[in-house]
């Protein structure tokens, strides 16, 4: 059994909780906060940008993709942003699949399995 050291408001609340409902009010929600706003508009771009066939598409790197990013969808994404975003989706620009032309890295689509 792993333990683990909650904080003690942590366990008020979820006593106030248990007392207040039954085990199901102990069960894990969707974190409170905005939805993220420029991961969804990040991929809308990315994803059809960075499927076409390697052959025919431009050499996406993070900053040129953030900043079409920034054209079609009217946000800003960071580049440490994105790169976070393409890897949680399965494409990343790191490790050796990465190929770099002039010092600036190239978005290669792999598998999330991948990604690590």
């Amino acid at each position: 059994m792993q333990h683990i050291k909650p904080q003690k408001n942590t366990v008020r609340l979820w006593r106030c909780a248990y007392r207040g409902g039954s085990p199901e009010a102990l069960r894990r929600r969707l974190a409170a906060g905005p939805p993220p706003v420029k991961a969804k508009a990040a991929l809308r771009v990315a994803a059809p940008l960075l499927s076409a066939p390697v052959a025919d598409r431009t050499n996406w790197t993070l900053a040129r993709l953030a900043e079409e990013i920034g054209r079609q969808e009217g946000v800003t994404i960071s580049r440490s942003q994105l790169s976070k975003v393409l890897r949680r989706k399965g494409s990343c620009a790191t490790g050796a699949r990465a190929t770099h032309r002039r010092g600036a890295r190239m978005l290669t689509p792999w598998p999330e399995s991948a990604c690590g």
